[in-house]
């Protein structure tokens, strides 16, 4: 099989590590790839977002199976225009991208399939947010409506600081903002394959959304994850499955927006059972990359029977025994405007992942955006795969890198609590 990944973070070098590893792929390439990518693929450069371009790429290397790693190139059209090549597909139409490209539609959608979810408003000036915010109290949970690379919501007891984060979304573009009820309960990370009929799910994850240990500070897009969850509901699979993902498909069907690909629930397990916070249209960032070393599943036929309408047909998924957490390094200044160009050292080891890396001039890997590298660790249980996580992070040297250092440890500590 030959394979074109779309994409440049630690999401596809994830992923390409394990198309790599699948005897069926014969030709792997990445466009435009990123350092580590290039150690297991060949790179082609590409503008990810543009259709036509990655279309006529995908002709070009007689790709059997494109894989579209981020959103936005999902969202600006690429799986239309691969399909209309006659090039299988791993990624959502433009149609069903926006479950994840504008929160407005993922709740309209949600709300017409009975999907469990928070109350919502979608505010179009500062004075619906100011109703929104008084309506549903603190904490406060404002979300830009469109694309924000995992950054866009603010979730804070500071209604001023709602509003200006509010402000800050409705400004550049004139676009909306989604003001939400709070819900309170761990979060978790659920992973759907669907050809848009068929469903099956990965292991539940977690991951680490706020810059700072104890879940302090802003937003960023993921600081670290582990996998599976030894606190989770046995019936949550089940459960979300039922109530949330097979209602979503079908009214996504009704609306001729049938969704082929990686569905993302992001869900909080509150009093009343899980609730969905978000969807996404894509392997998330990091869970990725503690799913992924636990799946011994061969990656490219699972994806290409997903590709091709015949995920019903694929046998069960299989997984590795124990547990794995992955721990991101990013650069000074993350999540705000990040320093870039800081040589790096110690990248080379396995279980590291590049997601912001590029070679400098004289060839040293230096860093090139937010999140720069994650370094992954398994174990026969989450103690030990939490320890070779840092244990790797700890052999990586970035001048000025920032990681928090408490990646999995109230799971591994067992205080991580359910509301019953």
């Amino acid at each position: 099989m030959r394979v074109l990944l779309i994409g440049t973070g630690g999401r596809e070098h994830a992923l390409a590590l394990s198309l790599a590893a699948d005897p069926a792929v014969e030709l792997l390439v990445c466009a435009p790839g990123n350092p580590g990518m290039a150690e297991v693929a060949e790179l082609r450069e590409v503008v990810p977002t543009d259709p036509a371009a990655v279309a006529a790429l995908a002709t070009e290397v007689r790709a059997d199976l494109v894989v579209v790693g981020p959103e936005a190139p999902l969202v600006a059209g690429v799986a239309d225009a691969v399909r209309a090549a006659g090039i299988a597909c791993f990624g959502p139409s433009a149609a069903a991208a926006r479950l994840e490209g504008s929160k407005a539609f993922a709740k309209d959608v949600m709300v017409a399939a009975k999907v469990p979810t928070a109350r919502a408003r979608s505010c179009a000036g500062r004075a619906e947010v100011a109703a929104a915010l008084d309506e549903f109290g603190a904490p406060y949970v404002v979300k830009n409506d469109g694309l924000a690379a995992g950054k866009g919501v603010v979730v804070t007891d500071d209604r001023a600081a709602a509003l200006a984060h509010a402000d800050a979304c409705l400004a550049p573009t004139d676009g909306g903002v989604v003001v939400e009820e709070y819900l309170a309960g761990p979060e978790v990370s659920l992973f759907v394959l669907t050809d848009g009929t068929a469903a099956v799910p990965m292991l539940a994850a977690q991951d680490f959304k706020r810059i700072g240990d104890g879940d302090t500070g802003p937003n960023t897009g993921g600081m670290g994850a582990y996998a599976p969850l030894p606190w989770a509901p046995p019936t949550l699979t089940d459960d979300v499955l039922r109530d949330v993902v097979h209602p979503l498909l079908g009214e996504l069907r009704a609306r001729d927006a049938t969704f082929n690909g990686l569905l993302y629930c992001g869900l909080a397990l509150t009093a009343d059972g899980p609730k969905v916070i978000e969807f996404n249209a894509r392997f998330g960032d990091p869970e990725t990359q503690v799913l992924l070393p636990l799946l011994t599943t061969p990656l490219a036929g699972l994806l290409y029977a997903a590709a091709t309408g015949r995920l019903a047909e694929h046998p069960p998924l299989t997984w590795r025994e124990g547990a794995a957490v992955t721990v991101v390094l990013a650069s000074a200044g993350y999540p705000g405007t990040p320093e870039t160009g800081a040589v790096i050292s110690g990248a080379d080891a396995p279980g590291v992942v590049h997601a912001g890396t590029a070679r400098g001039a004289d060839g040293a890997l230096v860093s090139a955006g937010g999140r720069v590298l994650c370094t992954t660790g398994t174990g026969e249980d989450l103690a030990a795969a939490r320890a070779a996580a840092y244990r790797l992070a700890g052999s990586v040297t970035m001048p000025g890198g920032q990681r928090r250092s408490d990646i999995a440890l109230a799971a591994v500590q067992g205080t991580v609590t359910v509301p019953r």
